[in-house]
């Protein structure tokens, strides 16, 4: 397909229970009012993603995908699997638009080999999560969650007016950021606002990415060892897998608190309980877990300090909207054929399926 027969592609708009249809649907139009659209509805989350062949957290099957793509050039999707096995038979197709921040549940060496663009959307929901962190940052710091548990179970927790139970203030508390990304910066830009000393720690950003009230740290020991709070966001990778364990979390001051709403293999969950159980840390907030949904015998559910949520820090209806928005602009950009802005493969540009 040369570029001047984009405009004609046929569109398989593959979205679910949070990024839908219609939001995917909508934003193409206002991209490509003439473009041709099918719809197919994957029922995520109330049937859960899962590892597929050689993709993670997917949702839907391949033979449904199979059948769907048929005769369709441009597929835009949340969890679709864009396995070996779908790219191999889905032979029209020549671009994929992943509504997340990385195309996990697509063989990206099996689409570059087919020739299938892989495009992705960076920061649709950094400021969901920032927002987010700061909102375990405080409840974990004052106590909202486990008082409002004390309350719900018929007692008054008087404990908390003592000054050894107390909870502390973020203004004023210096507070370690691992990893500055995207939804770091908006995370420190906050707590600069709350009046916090604020440290990152991030090998990968550029020199020039620290903003203003926040200080760059060069060494991770070194920032848990200053930090009352320590908040995770870095990306996993295979360097960064478990780079918080029993070593690091011990330099954190006694009292101090964890956030993690970045990924569970970040961090050494046993490690952790052991920390919060001897009283060197004194709370943990937590959104993401090494398996997730996370079991009911999770040692998590009996360990003192411990505020968990089901995964929720990137999800707001902003986040879907926005999805669906970067989807459609690198649609659009693809249609006018002009090089893509978030390009996962970038391989295989100029080599293209034809």
């Amino acid at each position: 397909m040369v570029a001047d027969d984009r405009q004609a592609a046929t569109v398989l708009a593959a979205g679910d229970e949070f990024v839908r249809p219609e939001l995917l649907v909508r934003a193409l139009r206002q991209v490509g009012p003439d473009l041709e659209i099918r719809e197919l509805a994957i029922d995520w989350p109330t049937t859960p993603w899962r590892d597929l062949g050689e993709v993670s957290e997917a949702a839907g099957d391949e033979d449904t995908m199979i059948a769907a793509l048929e005769g369709v050039q441009v597929a835009v999707t949340h969890l679709a699997p864009f396995t070996e096995r779908v790219l191999r038979d889905a032979s029209d197709l020549r671009l994929v638009v992943v509504s997340r921040g990385g195309p996990v549940n697509v063989n990206l060496r099996a689409a570059t080999d087919a020739g299938v663009v892989v495009c992705y959307a960076p920061g649709r929901n950094a400021q969901a999560a920032a927002e987010f962190t700061v909102g375990l940052m405080l409840d974990t710091c004052r106590h909202i969650a486990t008082g409002h548990a004390a309350l719900a179970s018929g007692t008054w927790p008087d404990h908390f007016f003592r000054y050894d139970s107390a909870g502390f203030e973020l203004g004023g508390s210096t507070v370690g950021l691992v990893g500055y990304g995207a939804i770091g910066r908006i995370v420190g830009r906050i707590l600069v606002a709350f009046g916090a000393e604020v440290l990152a720690y991030d090998p990968m950003a550029a020199p020039d990415a620290f903003e203003p009230g926040v200080e760059r740290v060069h060494d991770l020991m070194d920032l848990l060892r200053r930090s009352r709070v320590v908040s995770l966001h870095a990306r996993l990778t295979p360097e960064t897998t478990r780079m918080i364990g029993s070593e690091q979390l011990a330099a954190m001051p006694a009292g101090s608190v964890l956030i993690n709403t970045a990924r569970g293999g970040l961090l050494d969950y046993d490690a952790l309980c052991d920390a919060l159980d001897s009283g060197h840390l004194a709370a943990a907030g937590l959104d993401v877990f090494p398996q997730e949904p996370l079991p009911r015998d999770s040692r998590l559910f009996r360990t003192r300090g411990v505020v968990i949520t089901p995964h929720i820090a990137g999800c707001s209806r902003e986040v879907a909207e926005n999805a669906a928005r970067i989807c459609a602009n690198e649609v659009a950009r693809w249609i006018a054929g002009e090089r893509p802005l978030h390009c996962a493969n970038p391989d295989v540009l100029g080599r293209e399926r034809t």
